[in-house]
């Protein structure tokens, strides 16, 4: 029996649904989603397994025009999905028009490997202007086959894994057949927590936020976990906190549910919050944290 593995790495602006997706395809949370862009910093793998192939999806932050250290490190995962891809997913959303980076758009338009485009989100459309942007997008990419989805309600979500099936080069697996994901246990604890204080608090606050788990330990039946949140002044350290640490202890208490199921077992979370001058600027800082890889 022949196997088949591959890299399918998914792309696109912020907020079109890369995240939503991901998890749809490999049916576990593993990337966090909220309505606020640029929710995904990092470069996530989520592998799909069975006896006659590996499906190593990959999701990436949004594409931006980097303004500061942090998203150029960003934009450094989403070249690298470039690098590696065996089939390219590109993402867009009914009303979009483009990429926001040319040099990105160009190298999916003159990709050698297989490139599935997704038009997300049609829940949220008319049947004309979906067939509208059907056309649009089959002229815009014409190397592309274009798929229409709606990523929440997973519609159609099975038709772009079985296509994504028929493309998948033969191979070896990558990973051990019982992997689920490339991270550890403490960087999902850290996206759980960030996630919380990206859905509570507003502006910059989120964006001025990194997460760093200092203790884990995972006992028979509970595991017990020490984080720290990272802001970059005085003033950011306060909100995150609130007025008697109420607001600190909702984001704990919320996120402390979430990992329950995730690691099906109680949960003790502790979380303090440090101030780290200008770490979204800083590149050791930003290489501690797992984001720049040069």
């Amino acid at each position: 029996m022949t196997h088949k593995a591959g890299f399918v790495n998914i792309i696109g602006n912020p907020n079109v649904g890369k995240s939503t997706l991901m998890n749809a395809l490999v049916g576990e949370k593993l990337s966090i989603i909220t309505a606020k862009a640029q929710t995904t910093r990092h470069r996530i793998l989520g592998i799909v397994n069975e006896e006659d192939y590996q499906v190593v999806f990959s999701d990436t932050p949004g594409i931006i025009k980097p303004a500061y250290e942090l998203q150029s490190s960003m934009m450094d995962f989403v070249k690298s999905a470039f690098e590696d891809a065996d089939i390219l997913i590109y993402m867009v959303e009914v009303g979009e028009k483009e990429l926001k980076n040319e040099a990105f758009f160009h190298r999916i338009l003159h990709s050698e490997i297989p490139v599935i485009l997704l038009l997300n989100k049609i829940d949220k459309s008319s049947q004309d202007e979906v067939e509208e942007k059907i056309e649009y997008w089959k002229q815009k990419v014409p190397n592309a086959d274009v798929f229409v989805i709606s990523a929440l309600e997973k519609f159609n979500v099975p038709a772009v894994f079985d296509k994504i099936k028929e493309l998948l080069p033969e191979g070896p697996a990558f990973y051990p057949k019982d992997q689920l994901t490339d991270k550890s246990e403490r960087f999902f604890v850290n996206e759980k927590i960030r996630e919380k204080i990206l859905i509570h608090y507003k502006k910059e606050i989120p964006y001025s936020v990194e997460v760093e788990t200092e203790e884990f330990t995972e006992e028979e039946t509970i595991v017990r976990i020490r984080s720290i949140i990272m802001v970059e002044r005085e003033t950011q350290k306060g909100i995150i906190i609130g007025h008697k640490g109420a607001a600190l202890k909702r984001v704990g208490a919320e996120a402390r549910k979430d990992l329950e199921k995730f690691f099906e077992k109680k949960v003790f979370i502790e979380l303090y919050v440090k101030v780290n001058k200008n770490w979204r600027s800083d590149k050791i800082q930003l290489k501690r944290f797992g984001y720049n890889q040069k």
